[in-house]
């Protein structure tokens, strides 16, 4: 496994003036929604690297997510669920939360939105009548949640994951507890809907399986850590992002650095250079092309009198990079 540096990588041009909360392809084009705490949502194009729409909140944006090319929804500090139109320009409204919405997926089994919030519950929204339809209640905040097929996948404050499957949201399908020791920060799903990856604050990232039998092959591998005079520095992995077509994984952590996993042969495939900032959010593209990744720091350290840049780096990755071996 080798260091993967090279003239295959651009930084986006005007990025956001605070920190970035999340990066999410179009599930059909190139088109890349990067959402930060300047209370903006911006929509790029990063194949000629530049800002075509900006729109805003109240608040902090802590989540975004297109359900088509020309539809964004976002929320965040101000509890407000938002859409935009890029045909018309047009922005609206579909309804608040008792907090802050931490979570936005769109679900393409149902052609609904839900939205994760620290008001301890998950709700499912119609985007055509603007009406909430199902409210699912979880028994702490939410930090991350991921879609795939019918099941959506709930990490909460405490470790605790739920499943649940959206043909019928009123009942939990499965409660689980977090083979990590340590709070959660990401969730994301294999493309082929066997199971799901999550990290934690701890420097570890497991693999899990939906089916029960699948379950006992679970397992969790260290990584994000560094060795630094003699001592072993553990980083929290922050980000998670599948390759499309490989079911290959990205991580990012606070340690600045990107990682490519094979979680089924269970080898790390590459590692990119050193980013400016923490990776606070990855994102594969539509055909696995390329790779967003957002430098920013994350206050893991605190307040700092000169804090890195906020950076969105487009990575155009190759199957040596990729594809499993």
């Amino acid at each position: 496994m080798a260091e993967m540096e090279g003239p295959n990588e651009s930084e986006l041009l005007s990025p956001p003036a605070d920190g970035i909360t999340s990066v999410a392809f179009s599930p059909t084009s190139n088109f890349l929604l990067v959402s930060s705490w300047d209370k903006s949502v911006r929509l790029y194009d990063p194949v000629t690297n530049t800002l075509r729409v900006q729109h805003h909140h109240a608040g902090a944006v802590l989540d975004c997510c297109f359900s088509d090319t020309l539809h964004s929804f976002s929320g965040g500090l101000d509890k407000t669920l938002k859409t935009f139109n890029y045909a018309d320009n047009v922005e609206d409204v579909l309804g608040t939360h008792d907090d802050a919405i931490r979570c936005v997926e769109y679900c393409p089994s149902s052609g609904l939105i839900a939205t994760g919030s620290w008001d301890k519950t998950v709700k499912l929204w119609d985007t055509r009548s603007k009406t909430c339809v199902t409210t699912m209640n979880q028994l702490e905040k939410v930090y991350t949640m991921a879609v795939n097929g019918d099941k959506l996948i709930v990490g909460t404050k405490g470790r605790r994951v739920m499943i649940w499957d959206l043909r019928d949201p009123s009942k939990v399908e499965a409660r689980r507890e977090s083979t990590l020791k340590y709070e959660t920060r990401c969730i994301r799903c294999f493309p082929n809907g066997q199971g799901y990856v999550l990290s934690s604050i701890e420097g570890r990232v497991a693999v899990e399986f939906f089916a029960p039998e699948a379950q006992k092959s679970k397992y969790a591998f260290k990584c994000h850590r560094t060795k630094e005079s003699g001592v072993e520095v553990i980083y929290p992995v922050t980000a998670i992002s599948f390759h499309p077509v490989h079911s290959t994984f990205a991580t990012g952590g606070c340690d600045n650095l990107v990682n490519i996993w094979d979680a089924f042969n269970r080898k790390r495939l590459a590692q990119f250079h050193r980013y400016p900032s923490s990776i606070s959010s990855l994102c594969f593209n539509c055909d696995g092309s390329m790779l967003a990744i957002a430098s920013s720091y994350m206050m893991e350290d605190g307040e700092k009198e000169n804090t890195p840049r906020n950076s969105v780096f487009i990575r155009y990755v190759s199957d040596l990079e990729t594809k499993p071996k």
